[in-house]
């Protein structure tokens, strides 16, 4: 019992510890950064607040790692430092380098429904219907990147 309370509490750390690297590290870097950060992951500016803040648990998701030390410049020290703390808070994780695809801003005109409420809620409809575009087309690239024998294979049923 005393074994697992350990565990979990050295795993605590270890996240607390690429948390406070990585919030150190943002508050050098240009204000909207964070913001950038959240729209490359689709995500809120309140879940970078969750996963750079060492008060809160919430780890940062290993499919973000990437993407979160490509928008965050580290130098080279604190990289290594965010990596190895990462890998004490996830033991199973292995860094594998993958150059995540150049996302781009695409705008796009709607109509105006005469209530702000309605407008808002046409635009996140749209934003979240891109992101999940967006994830899918990023899912595939990934998928055929990885070698062929580590692909499920599925045979493909006649319709």
């Amino acid at each position: 019992m005393d074994d697992a309370r350990d565990a979990r509490a050295i795993q605590a750390n270890a996240v607390a510890e690429y948390k406070r690297i990585l919030s150190d590290v943002l508050e050098l870097l240009p204000s909207g950064t964070r913001k950038r950060l959240a729209a490359a992951l689709g995500k809120n500016r309140s879940f970078i607040t969750q996963i750079t803040n060492p008060a809160y648990s919430v780890p940062l998701p290993a499919r973000h790692v990437d993407a979160v030390l490509d928008l965050c410049h580290l130098p080279p020290d604190k990289r290594q430092a965010f990596l190895d703390a990462y890998h004490r808070a996830h033991p199973r994780w292995h860094h594998h380098a993958f150059e995540p695809p150049r996302l781009r801003q695409v705008g796009v005109l709607l109509p105006d429904l005469g209530d702000p409420a309605s407008n808002r809620e046409l635009e996140a409809l749209v934003r979240s219907l891109a992101q999940g575009i967006g994830r899918l087309a990023l899912h595939q690239i990934a998928r055929a990147a990885q070698p062929a024998k580590n692909r499920k294979s599925k045979k493909e049923t006649p319709s």
